[in-house]
């Protein structure tokens, strides 16, 4: 029932808006262009996805439209919100329209102890017959999820997974050696990822694979086959758009290049607004040299 693989790089979907209304037609382009690239798995209704704010009509269109375009690859859909009541809700409300697994965040703001963070997991798991990926990443959510916690929620049969953004080496270090078996972990950081996947790690939740799927397909699957020097040589290509999607607040610098490649509008929804012009600039010198 919970067999999912999460191997190699699945893109954390961007949200194109047009006049203030999501630009349907342009994210379907979007999931074309990930799939034609080889990219392993979807991942809308993310961070990246600006997911807070957009509407339930809109997060049921966006999953229904990334599962036509997927062509059978697995769909990881966002549903994670920092009350049980409301993630519940929102998993039957997205359940039916083509989820394969649910990414769910730490909750955020709430602070919630590591007792607090292993009953609500446990009871969302409980909630769905679906394989739930667990989302660490303190920088936005306010508290860490620690090994410990990780690795007791993996013996609860449909957690599966964990994307790991926290950065703390040791702790990513200590979940992949305690990890049952079958249970993935996958990096959150598109600049953890090599280390990561030569420690055991099953793949990455990218950002970059936004601007760059090919690439990002290319080196993921490099460190899959053990062709280091191919895979070094793609890191050390990747990393400045790896660094520069992050100059302001991710999804911005990423929507620039995009937009600079001409793939969508480069608009956003309050509270975030489009990049400055050195950002702007930074992004389009960034993709130059990856022949985008």
């Amino acid at each position: 029932m919970y067999n999912i693989d999460l191997t190699g790089c699945g893109t954390a979907l961007i949200t194109p808006f047009k006049n203030g209304e999501v630009d349907y037609e342009a994210f379907a382009a979007l999931v074309d262009r990930q799939v034609a690239a080889g990219i392993d798995f979807l991942v809308p209704l993310g961070t990246t996805g600006e997911t807070p704010c957009l509407e339930d009509d809109e997060r049921i269109k966006v999953l229904q439209i990334a599962k036509e375009h997927s062509q059978g690859r697995p769909v990881v859909v966002g549903g994670g919100t920092n009350s049980l009541q409301h993630t519940i809700r929102s998993m039957q409300m997205l359940e039916p329209h083509g989820v394969d697994a649910f990414l769910i965040v730490v909750p955020y703001y709430n602070k919630p102890t590591q007792e607090g963070q292993y009953q609500y997991f446990k009871a969302v798991a409980e909630a769905t017959e679906k394989p739930i990926v667990l989302y660490n990443v303190p920088g936005r959510t306010g508290v860490n999820m620690t090994a410990e916690t990780c690795l007791r929620l993996a013996q609860i049969p449909n957690i599966v997974a964990i994307k790991e953004a926290s950065g703390n080496r040791e702790q990513i270090e200590a979940i992949l050696a305690g990890a049952p078996e079958g249970f993935q972990v996958l990096s959150g950081n598109d600049d953890d990822t090599l280390w990561m996947m030569k420690q055991g790690g099953a793949g990455i939740i990218s950002v970059a694979s936004n601007v760059a799927p090919g690439l990002m397909s290319e080196f993921t699957g490099a460190i899959r086959q053990g062709d280091m020097a191919k895979a070094e040589a793609l890191n050390e290509k990747l990393t400045p758009l790896f660094n520069n999607c992050f100059v302001e607040s991710n999804p911005i610098p990423a929507k620039a290049a995009m937009h600079a490649m001409g793939l969508i509008e480069n608009e956003f929804r309050l509270p975030l607004v489009p990049c400055q012009q050195s950002t702007y600039d930074l992004m389009v010198e960034t993709i130059k040299p990856l022949g985008l």
